[in-house]
């Protein structure tokens, strides 16, 4: 009877040319070797392996993600967005000498004896009014009068702005025989002069940006001729 055709796949560890074939493959052990029972739990194979390796710091790193941003990181990573702080709010810049929300009183103001209401609103006056009241009150009132010398620096400075752009108005009328523009500004002038005059009055903070360099160089220069 002829046996069962068998591959070189086919094995059985029963086999005792199993046995020998093994022996042939991998060496019979040496004298001095005691051959290992690898039977029981997973342990060391080599205990003097070499350690020099694992003392290297770059030979192997930690694992670690990389969705985490890692503060100890030399370069950030690419897909984790930065962080910014939030912009400052934006603050406006006070002027210098500005006089606050204060309604003016009746007393007298030193150098010129008016009324401080009188005094911080004339300045404004217009038709050249208040170019005259400030003249006289920044020659007379004293420094320490700080809100009245203010309003008639500013209503000065306003005046000559206003008559600087009216004589421009003035040319262009002579060049093209046509004042409409310079009436119209003319009458918004008068407007915002009355208007500057209500707001003293009243006690509201009255600051003309375009004029505050003017402004505090009139407050500055023009020296009082009483003592402060």
């Amino acid at each position: 009877m002829m046996g069962t055709k068998r591959s070189k796949y086919d094995t059985n560890p029963l086999d005792a040319n199993e046995v020998r074939k093994t022996e042939d493959v991998w060496g019979q052990p040496d004298a001095g070797q005691t051959a290992r029972d690898l039977r029981g739990a997973t342990r060391e194979i080599d205990p003097s392996a070499n350690e020099s390796a694992r003392g290297n710091i770059y030979s192997e790193a930690p694992t670690r993600r990389y969705d985490t941003p890692q503060a100890d990181s030399a370069y950030p990573s690419v897909f984790v967005p930065p962080t910014y702080s939030p912009p400052a709010p934006y603050q406006p810049a006070v002027a210098q000498n500005l006089p606050t929300r204060q309604k003016p009183t009746s007393r007298t103001v030193a150098g010129v004896g008016l009324p401080e209401k009188w005094a911080m609103v004339l300045p404004y006056a217009p038709f050249y009014i208040g170019v005259v009241v400030s003249l006289i009150e920044l020659f007379l009132v004293p420094r320490k009068e700080v809100r009245v010398r203010f309003h008639a620096a500013q209503g000065l400075a306003l005046h000559l702005a206003i008559l600087v752009v009216q004589t421009l108005f003035g040319v262009v009328a002579a060049i093209t025989d046509n004042n409409i523009g310079g009436k119209l500004f003319g009458a918004a002038a008068t407007i915002f002069l009355l208007i500057s005059m209500r707001r003293v009055w009243k006690g509201e903070p009255h600051h003309i940006a375009p004029v505050n360099e003017l402004t505090q160089w009139f407050n500055e220069h023009i020296k009082p001729q009483t003592k402060s």
